[in-house]
């Protein structure tokens, strides 16, 4: 499936289809971080039941430490 991550076009395979597997998928699961995926901020604990679908436009956002 297609979707734009981040402003970009990227292709998902078929089983990234939760917000979780997608940031499995970019091994950001242990990080803390904002997803918004439509224009509307994802709750962390439906980032299991939030699907992620053909056309989806999806924002990660995470925050770097320093000083």
């Amino acid at each position: 499936m297609l979707v734009q991550l981040n402003g970009k076009r990227v292709e998902l395979d078929d089983e990234v289809n939760t917000v979780r597997a997608l940031l499995l998928s970019y091994q950001l699961q242990e990080k803390i971080v904002i997803v918004e995926r439509n224009g509307e901020i994802v709750d962390r604990a439906r980032y299991e039941s939030t699907p992620v679908a053909d056309g989806d436009r999806i924002e990660i956002v995470h925050f770097v430490g320093g000083g």
